[in-house]
């Protein structure tokens, strides 16, 4: 028996791969006015294992034919089955896996990546296929070494010849196994040896078993194939019928289980997130400068936010400090102001016996009056203008304020008026410089000696600014009788134990004073607890007020992230299409354009928050309070993340949602 009938006999008993029945294809030009015909009833059976070649002139349909083969495009109307499966049925992912699994395309102008390695380019297939880099490496070094291009893995499109550049596309159809070759126009864009070379390669893919359809308006070309297919104005005038050839049928099998099964098999997950960041950063190296100035709206954005809430923490840390040093336990007791007749001051109602009373009732741990007013204070030769306070010796326990040298005064010198003083930081490095020690040393206060006794430890500022440690203290009746000439307190300060129920230490307090001064309410009761609330509540204003502000210019990065994807997508069109004739899924390319806009933005998001931080250690060596925390800088950098997936999510939809055949035809 020879080749011819063993080749025919195969056929008789073999299932047809392809089958056509009255395919149309219409497209409207132009507002739909104007109707051409690509396809006109075309109806064609091909079985596995052919080798046959579709020949028309140039508009004949023969490039439509092929979209529809391959699964580009759709037709208007009749019938496409493939290994007895209607291709009308199939979703986009099953199109998808057609173009993976069963089909490999060559195209005339060879449709590789520029920015991609010869080795790049032929692993495409497989990455959608969902194999592993070794795995793809390995299969693309193999292809390329059989195919003569052994020693240019790494050579770029650009840096090869029309016929390596050809070879380098049939290897990429080869390399899911590419049952089905569908090469349109192969030897087109070649000199007559390259053209030569590849179709040897074609006739040899042909013999192993591989269905090679071969697009072409050449005779001697179309020669090569055993099918001569010719086709004109969209229709089949001419079949020279199937040829008879021995061919292995076991290599045109097809596994068809995926399309019975109608799950996404192995590439459930694309080529893993790894691969896809891998690919959006190759992208998005080949325009820099377009990258950089991308970034940069993300890295102002970032960094404004980081600096700003940095700065508005500080501020909130700085003022809550100063209310601490005053005691967030503490109850003021106030004489209540009055302005009548032009009076406006205090009334005189306090007195110390109210404050003693105070220090009765329960959770009360002190209470501690007072009274102030500026007097100056003479050592020597200086003269000093400075805050004396009359008090008790329960100011240390109740402002948390220790003495750093000597000691403070007793009950003992408060009985006998005792003419000591505690100096405060300030007051002692002013009347004693130099580093002199104060410690029984006499001052004079109102002309009267004052012999130093103590020094207080450094307090620092208060909320409002004032110096704490600018400051004197003497014994209550001392004060008050020596110094003041009253009767009357200005202040009691009350420290609590338990802070839980301090606002019914508060109303005890009150009820207390009101009984005291026969039911007047001449005094007014304050809760450091609730200042420091409110002073705390409004900086957090202050810094959601300032991060909301610096949070528009990373608005801005967005939009600009968005314009740059939009513009990346035109651009990339032809890639686009590229990939999905390779067998990527819409959401394969959605998933490469969010990485792209992900990538950009989490970059830009790094850099803004080093450029926050430095931004805010600058401001800080100007005087002003700043305080990092690592909460905003993650909130920053995953809102900058969140604005390349938000603001990229359009463009990259727009880029899934192409037409494989309209995106391969752009230029």
């Amino acid at each position: 028996m020879n080749e011819h009938v063993t080749r025919a006999s195969a056929y008789g008993t073999t299932a047809p791969l392809i089958e056509l029945h009255d395919i149309t294809k219409t497209f409207f030009l132009g507002d739909g006015d104007i109707r051409v015909d690509a396809l006109r009833g075309v109806s064609l059976t091909i079985h596995p294992g052919e080798f046959l070649a579709i020949m028309g002139a140039s508009g004949s349909g023969k490039s439509t034919l092929m979209n529809i083969l391959g699964c580009l495009d759709r037709p208007t109307a009749g019938s496409y089955e493939f290994a007895g499966h209607n291709v009308a049925e199939m979703d986009s992912d099953s199109l998808a896996w057609l173009r993976r699994e069963a089909f490999g395309f060559v195209f005339q102008s060879y449709n590789l990546l520029p920015s991609a390695t010869a080795e790049e380019n032929v692993e495409i297939p497989a990455i959608y296929a969902g194999a592993s880099f070794a795995e793809r490496k390995a299969r693309a070094d193999a292809l390329l070494e059989m195919l003569g291009l052994g020693d240019r893995l790494t050579h770029r499109p650009s840096q090869l010849s029309g016929g390596q550049q050809q070879r380098v596309s049939i290897a990429r159809a080869l390399m899911n196994g590419g049952k089905v070759i569908l090469a349109d126009e192969p030897t087109g864009a070649l000199d007559s040896k390259s053209g030569a070379e590849v179709m040897a390669l074609l006739e040899n893919l042909a013999r192993e078993g591989h269905t090679v359809i071969l697009i072409t308006h050449d005779a001697n070309v179309a020669a090569h194939a055993d099918r001569v297919i010719e086709i004109k104005d969209g229709e089949v005038v001419k079949d020279s019928g199937r040829a008879e050839a021995n061919k292995s049928a076991a290599v045109s099998d097809i596994d068809i289980s995926y399309l019975e099964r109608g799950d996404t098999g192995n590439t459930a997950m694309f080529a893993g997130l790894g691969e896809s960041l891998s690919m959006a950063a190759r992208a998005l190296r080949q325009n820099i400068f377009r990258t950089v100035l991308t970034l940069l709206g993300i890295v102002i954005g970032v960094g404004s936010v980081v600096a700003m809430l940095a700065i508005g923490e500080g501020a909130k840390q700085q003022v809550v400090a100063q209310i601490g040093q005053m005691g967030t336990n503490l109850l003021t007791v106030r004489p209540q102001f009055r302005n009548a007749r032009g009076y406006n001051g205090p009334i005189a109602t306090l007195t110390a016996a109210d404050a003693r009373e105070i220090q009765r009732l329960p959770n009360v741990r002190s209470a501690m009056p007072d009274v102030s007013g500026n007097q100056t204070v003479q050592f020597g030769a200086i003269d000093y203008q400075t805050r004396i306070t009359a008090t008790t010796d329960a100011l240390p326990d109740t402002r948390s304020w220790p003495v750093a040298r000597g000691v403070f005064f007793t009950d003992e010198d408060e009985v006998s008026y005792a003419t000591v003083a505690v100096l405060g930081q300030t007051v002692a490095e002013t009347l004693f410089p130099g580093g002199d020690d104060p410690i029984g040393q006499y001052v004079l206060i109102k002309s009267m000696p004052f012999q130093v006794i103590g020094v207080m430890s450094e307090k620092g500022s208060t909320a409002g600014g004032d110096d704490t440690d600018d400051a004197i203290f003497v014994p209550l009746t001392t004060g008050m009788l020596r110094i003041f000439g009253q009767r009357y307190i200005r202040n009691i300060t009350v420290a609590v134990t338990d802070l839980s129920v301090m606002n019914s230490t508060q109303a005890a307090v009150e009820n207390l004073l009101q009984e005291r001064h026969n039911g007047a309410l001449d005094f007014q009761v304050r809760n450091m607890a609730d200042v420091l609330e409110t002073a705390t509540a409004t900086q957090n204003t202050m810094t959601v007020l300032l991060g909301s502000v610096a949070a528009i210019s990373l608005l801005v990065g967005g939009i600009g992230i968005m314009n740059i994807m939009l513009v990346s997508v035109t651009e990339r069109t032809r890639e686009i299409g590229i990939r999905m004739a390779t067998g990527a899924r819409q959401r394969d390319i959605l998933q490469q354009f969010l990485s792209e806009a992900v990538v950009v933005s989490g970059i830009g998001g790094l850099v803004g928050v080093a450029g926050g931080i430095a931004s805010g250690y600058a401001i800080q060596a100007f005087g002003s309070p700043v305080a990092f925390t690592m909460g905003p800088m993650l909130l920053a950098f995953c809102c900058a993340a969140a604005t390349g997936l938000i603001f990229g999510y359009a463009p990259a939809r727009k880029a899934a949602k192409l037409d494989p055949v309209v995106a391969l035809a752009n230029d």
